[in-house]
């Protein structure tokens, strides 16, 4: 019997420690709407200005929709996992690989991406750290990231809001 409880102890323990990290999960899903006035913008980058989440158990879905200069969209799609492993595939005729990381801990997503592209000077990386966290109280998204390219580093704090868009 004294087995029975201890099992049945651990076993509640084991299920109750679940619901925070799919509670931190579920914080992410939506369509996140970029915030110019409260973002710090990378230098020379192109600008996410929408990406829409997806978190499905360990999997992660986004579609990102970067901006140029003229009003133009480029959006792209990304099915990854929330283990660090490294997901390789193309992106408008570039190699792309990512790898997302879940914080049981602090609730965050981390992302490393290097998509190689061919510059004036032949082949070259962009390379980007990503950080996202949110804020429930603000039903904010903020991903702090920072960017190599060329040897050049640039830094930034994307803030995006929660869209009612889709619902």
């Amino acid at each position: 019997m004294k087995k029975l409880l201890t099992l049945a102890f651990l076993f509640g323990m084991l299920l109750s420690a679940t619901f925070p990290v799919s509670g931190q999960k579920s914080d992410f899903d939506g369509i996140w709407v970029l915030s110019m006035a409260k973002s710090t913008l990378p230098e020379n980058q192109p600008v996410l200005g929408k990406i829409i989440i997806n978190i499905n158990g360990d999997s992660l879905l986004t579609e990102r929709v970067y901006t140029g200069g003229d009003g133009s969209e480029y959006p792209f799609s990304e099915n990854l996992t929330l283990d660090g492993k490294e997901i390789q595939f193309t992106i408008f005729d570039m190699p792309r690989k990512t790898k997302a990381i879940l914080s049981v801990q602090d609730g965050t997503v981390s992302l490393e991406s290097t998509t190689t592209f061919n510059g004036q000077g032949g082949e070259s990386d962009f390379v980007s750290k990503e950080t996202w966290k949110v804020d429930k109280a603000t039903k904010t998204l903020t991903i702090d990231c920072k960017n190599t390219m060329s040897g050049e580093e640039s830094t930034g704090a994307l803030v995006f809001v929660k869209s009612e868009e889709g619902k």
